[in-house]
């Protein structure tokens, strides 16, 4: 196992990665923004060093200073945690090239699940169904209304490079796409880098359903289950849980294999999610793959048992996997909430100091948080400071236990969405189970 490795992320994330660290044995070195200086997880980590200044792209985006922290500091690997440098490309290249593991998959999966239209390509070369569109980008508006005209409206206009919902949305007709098509490329452009462009069949009230995978450098490959991650917000997550209340276990089990036939398509390694939305029929299409460890990881965890930092660990150095496929137990339930701190009705980000902070506590509650009481939430980053996850043995109990830690969570001094969370867990749709992408559009903003 590796004596020390440096986490190239900050936040929640890397709180969670130093924690198994301290479990196993294994030194971290954190690295900071100035405006993170602060940040419980700087203190955390056995030895920081502070890499630059505020802006992503000033700091945790700079390649060559992380990389050169790494081997100031003696560290053997970097975990990428997600978000910021976890699936560039170029990221795990220039780790080879200076001799230090990258805990994560190959540099050329990464490149070919990163771009959405190659990723749909290699699917449907591997045998996995996906949601009828282009298979390339279009080259202009023109050109995407000639295509959606072929596919049928209503379609979902994509960003090929993009993630997180930008460069992304559904357009009924020619004149919406004429309004959306140059704006979106602009936005994809902007974040990515890229401004590609494709077109997708829009799926009427689907579900957002995605399958964890586990592949070691062997040909190894097992999921982890399911997680349902419908109730969404500007396309971004806000709930997810597992198991998915909607799934029957034939349903179940099929989306399990196929995710694994598609990652050993593609010669997978490390901990890896194929993304699907199911119709209301229960037919399932691939969406996208993450190739990081996600940010809801939690609630496989305690569905299963598993570690998921520690397993990506004993991949990285080349351990082969301690799981079978039957040995993997899906026990109880599990529901993870992402704190923001936005506008709980605008979901627009509300930076500030933290005042007071009161977390619930009891059987059954887990937190992964970022922020301390007096800390200042920056307008540099994504504004989610926190999850808190809940497991019981029921679906039934596990809903009662988050709505009475929803209610006992208390953050002062700047707005949250913890309003939004507990009008979402109260709601009757919810306990019956009826979360699709459009739940919170239906429900909530009304």
């Amino acid at each position: 196992m590796f004596s020390k490795i440096l986490i190239a992320n900050r936040g929640e994330i890397a709180a969670r990665i130093i924690r198994t660290c301290k479990k196993i044995g294994i030194q971290t070195v954190g690295i900071y923004s100035e405006a993170d200086a602060d940040a419980p997880y700087v203190n955390l980590a056995d030895e920081a060093y502070c890499i630059g200044k505020p802006r992503v792209h000033e700091s945790y985006l700079q390649i060559d200073k992380i990389i050169e922290t790494a081997k100031a500091s003696g560290a053997e690997a970097i975990h990428p945690g997600y978000g910021l440098l976890s699936e560039n490309a170029e990221f795990p290249r220039k780790c080879e090239e200076a001799g230090i593991v990258f805990i994560g998959p190959r540099p050329d999966v990464i490149e070919k699940m990163g771009s959405k239209i190659a990723a749909r390509n290699a699917m449907k070369e591997a045998g996995v169904p996906v949601v009828p569109g282009t298979e390339k980008a279009v080259a202009d508006v023109n050109e995407a209304i000639a295509a959606s005209e072929q596919i049928g409206y209503p379609v979902m206009l994509k960003a090929s490079a993009g993630g997180g919902g930008i460069g992304m949305q559904i357009v009924q007709n020619d004149e919406e796409l004429l309004k959306a098509f140059e704006g979106n490329q602009k936005r994809a452009q902007m974040f990515f880098g890229n401004g590609e462009m494709y077109i997708e069949k829009y799926i009427e009230n689907p579900r957002h359903i995605e399958i964890q995978l586990l592949a070691d450098k062997f040909g190894n490959c097992v999921y982890l289950w399911e997680r349902e991650c419908s109730i969404q917000r500007r396309h971004q997550k806000v709930v997810e849980e597992a198991p998915s209340p909607f799934l029957d276990e034939v349903t179940r089990k099929n989306m399990g294999e196929v995710a694994v036939k598609a990652a050993l398509a593609i010669g997978y390694e490390n901990t890896g999610t194929i993304e699907f939305l199911v119709d209301e029929e229960k037919n399932f299409y691939f969406l996208e793959m993450n190739t990081r460890l996600q940010v809801e990881h939690p609630v496989t965890e305690e569905i299963t048992g598993l570690d998921l930092v520690e397993e990506q660990l004993r991949v990285a150095v080349e351990e082969k996997l301690r799981w079978s496929q039957e040995a993997i137990k899906l026990e109880g339930h599990a529901i993870e909430v992402r704190i923001y701190a936005e506008d709980p009705k605008t979901f627009l980000p509300s930076p500030g100091k933290i005042t007071a902070l009161v977390l619930p506590s009891g059987e059954g509650i887990r937190h992964e948080l970022a922020v301390h009481e007096a800390s200042t939430v920056t307008p540099f980053y994504d504004p989610m400071i926190g999850k808190l996850i809940v497991s019981a043995s029921t679906r039934e109990m596990a809903i009662q236990r988050l709505t009475e830690a929803l209610e006992q969570y208390q953050i002062d001094g700047i707005k949250t969405n913890i309003p939004m969370l507990r009008e979402v867990v109260v709601h009757k749709a919810y306990h019956n189970g009826d979360t699709t992408t459009s739940f919170v559009e239906k429900y909530i903003q009304k």
